[in-house]
């Protein structure tokens, strides 16, 4: 049985508030095991025997039944998130994980547009596109970047972002027993 992240689109927030207690309860009613989950914004570590392309799948549709709204999920394997960890060329990041954000791409672009990217973004952000993984680094803060709200439109793929805080945690995560 493999270990596997889910990692849920526009939940928690102040977004779309979705109870972690009730999901897990939800996520193990279709079959998933050691269902936990980490914060209130949509990070989900659990196993199945299932396929990765229909984890997904399965997922949305089980938020779609049971709470009434779409989420777009990204499920990554232990091994997609352990790189994406792996390969983040700001180790700075370190010292300060809330700036850095690793945007998690639903395929690999096919045509983005760094060029755009790089006349919006400040002096001291720096960014680095990897396979499916977008490194944004904001050093003055990623919440007054004003890329980082046009990342996913200039990608031209669907994103889901989490701080290297949140990333380094759920590799802990998938290391313990559930």
């Amino acid at each position: 049985m493999a270990t596997w992240v889910a990692l849920l689109r526009g939940v928690g927030g102040g977004i779309r508030p979705l109870p972690m207690r009730d999901l897990v309860k939800e996520l193990e009613g279709i079959g998933l095991k050691d269902v936990r989950t980490y914060i209130q914004s949509g990070n989900v570590i659990f196993s199945s025997t299932r396929a990765s392309t229909r984890l997904a799948g399965e997922i949305e549709r089980c938020i779609e039944k049971r709470f009434g709204f779409h989420s777009n999920t990204f499920v990554l394997s232990v091994d997609e998130l352990r790189r994406a960890a792996t390969n983040n060329p700001f180790p700075q990041a370190d010292a300060t994980p809330q700036l850095l954000h690793l945007f998690f791409l639903e395929q690999p672009p096919k045509t983005p547009q760094l060029d755009a990217m790089n006349e919006l973004k400040s002096k001291s952000e720096q960014f680095a596109l990897k396979n499916k993984v977008f490194y944004f680094y904001t050093p003055d803060g990623f919440g007054i970047s004003k890329l980082a709200t046009r990342v996913q439109r200039l990608l031209g793929v669907e994103t889901t972002a989490r701080n290297w805080r949140t990333v380094g945690k759920l590799l802990e995560m998938t290391k313990e027993p559930g």
